[in-house]
Parts: C-alpha cells; structure tokens; sequence
C-alpha cells in the first residue's frame, strides 16, 4: 500500500500500511519524544485513527495541564504518585516506586476535560488514550479492585492487570492492561491478531510500551529498572510486515495488523509493557491465534503455571 502522510508539513511517499518503512513500527527510547515528554503517539503520529499514548515526567512539586479534547484517557502512575484533577473532581492516585513494585491505582478522564497533573514528590506517569466521541464521568481506579489474572502456563505464564479492560472499568473506546512477563517466559503467546470485526475477533490498534528491569541477585526482590532487553515480534500473512525487534526500557511498538507475539523476557531481565489499545466497532478484547501455533494454548490445560506469579498485587 502506498500513501502520502505529512512529517514536518511536509507530504511524503510511504509504503507499509503508512509507513516509511517497517522500523517505523518500532520505537526506541527517544524517537517518539514529544519537548520534555519521552514518548508522545497520537493517533495522527501513529498513522491510525483511534489510539494513543503519552508518558510524562515531572519533576517535584510540579504541575502539568492538558486539555484531553477529543480523546478519553487515564492517568497511571509508572513511577511515584500525584493529584488528578479534572472538572470539579479530584484523585489522590498514590502509585507505586517502579512497575515492578505494585498495581498502581489510576484515574479516568474524559473528552473535553481540562487535566492537571500535580506530584509532590516527582515521577512517569502514563496517559494511554483513545479518540473518542461519547463522554463519560471522570473517575477513580482503586489499585484493590484491578483485576489480575494469570494467564498462559509453563514458560508461557505472565500477568495481566486488567485495570481499563472492558469488563473491569467503563469507558467509550478506550483499552488499557498491563502485562508482567518474569525473566526467561514468553507472553503474547502464542501469536495472535485483531485487525478484523468478526464474531471472535475485533478490530483494534495497539501500542506496546516497554519497561526492563535487571535481576542482579535472584534471592532478592530488588531490581534495577531500566537495564536490559527483550524481543517482540510483529509479521503478516501477506508478508507487508515481519518485524523481530530487540526492545529495552522505554521503546514502544505499534501494531496497525497482523500477528504479535511473543514478547520475551531473556534470562536475567524481567519484562513489562503497557498495551493500549482502540478500534471502531465494539469495546472487546477478541483475538485470533495464528492458526500454525494455537496448540500450544490447548498445550496449557497439562502445564503448572509459574509459581513466581502474580510478579505484583495491590500491597
């Protein structure tokens, strides 16, 4: 597919679903900047129309306003906590020290919202997003009532927090989970899509945001967040897409179609991400498995799940 899209007002020639070429898709720590913010995609940078994705930092004492206008979003807190404010509403979002550490709470905001974003103490703070068009009330998410589930079994065991799942938390378009992959285990397995509105599948973009952190002393539960690397993979039947990226602490990946996973953790290095996603049609998360590995999900029902999971909980 050939188009044009605009890179600093001016139109340029592009091949892959939008893209200049397929390492458009990922993301290292830094090529999405936006000024001060480390990672800003938008539905206009990611070439797509729906989903979206900013993450902050603020320094102690303070503050950030934003106006949410066509897009819904929540505030979670990757490192350190803050005040949300958002009409005559107000959310003390105490977090978490790193990813690692916790399920954090969070807070929705809706379309046409003027934000405020105050730490005290300083920290990252993700804004995964979704263009939206109905209006919803802004709102708390206690880190107690997240959903965690443990999902896959043996070497394919990780968790999810289901904090803006569409049975867990009400929204318009918006989808937001998180997934923690401890060292040595594959998540995102077995590969899967949802690029088309069917019975069992739905029509979705998605953002990958990645965070690393190194086990330098397996007795202990201490980790140094922001060492190490770990793989994606992202390809189509048609072969417009193959991609097989080695991802470290703040890279993200889009997925505009076609089948992703896994995501692996090597030994040593312990993986997160934040997976935002939205689409046109119905809020579900229904995905497909490529058909030429399903088995390894039927697989699961004769493995253990890891022991070392849940990773985190609310305490």
């Amino acid at each position: 597919m050939v188009c044009d899209v605009e890179e600093n007002g001016v139109a340029v020639e592009t091949d892959v679903e939008g893209y200049r070429s397929m390492t458009d898709l990922w993301l290292p720590a830094g090529r999405a900047s936006d000024g001060p913010d480390p990672l800003f995609i938008s539905p206009e940078k990611a070439g797509w129309s729906y989903a979206g994705l900013r993450v902050i930092e603020l320094s102690p004492g303070e503050t950030r306003t934003l106006v949410t206008g066509e897009d819904e979003m929540a505030v979670l807190p990757m490192a350190g906590s803050c005040e949300v404010e958002c009409e005559s509403q107000r959310f003390e979002l105490r977090g978490r020290e790193h990813v690692f550490a916790k399920v954090s709470d969070f807070a929705y905001v809706p379309i046409d919202c003027e934000l405020r974003i105050t730490s005290a103490g300083g920290g990252r703070f993700a804004l995964p997003s979704a263009r939206a068009t109905r209006r919803f009330e802004p709102a708390y998410g206690a880190a107690e009532e997240v959903p965690v589930e443990i999902r896959g079994a043996g070497q394919a065991s990780r968790q999810i927090n289901n904090f803006l799942e569409p049975g867990a938390f009400p929204a318009d378009r918006l989808i937001a989970v998180e997934v923690l992959t401890p060292e040595g285990n594959w998540s995102s397995y077995p590969p899967h899509k949802h690029d088309e509105h069917r019975s069992d599948e739905e029509s979705l973009e998605e953002i990958y945001y990645f965070e690393i952190a190194r086990l330098p002393d397996r007795s202990s539960p201490e980790r140094e967040v922001g060492a190490g690397f770990g793989l994606h993979r992202l390809y189509t039947n048609d072969g417009a897409i193959d991609l097989t990226e080695s991802v470290s602490h703040g890279d993200a990946v889009l997925i505009p179609r076609g089948y992703h996973g896994p995501s692996v953790a090597p030994p040593g290095y312990d993986m997160y991400y934040l997976n935002v996603l939205a689409g046109p049609d119905e809020r579900r998360m229904a995905v497909r498995d490529d058909p030429d590995h399903h088995w390894v999900r039927d697989s699961w029902r004769e493995q253990p799940k890891d022991e070392r999971l849940p990773m985190i909980t609310a305490d």
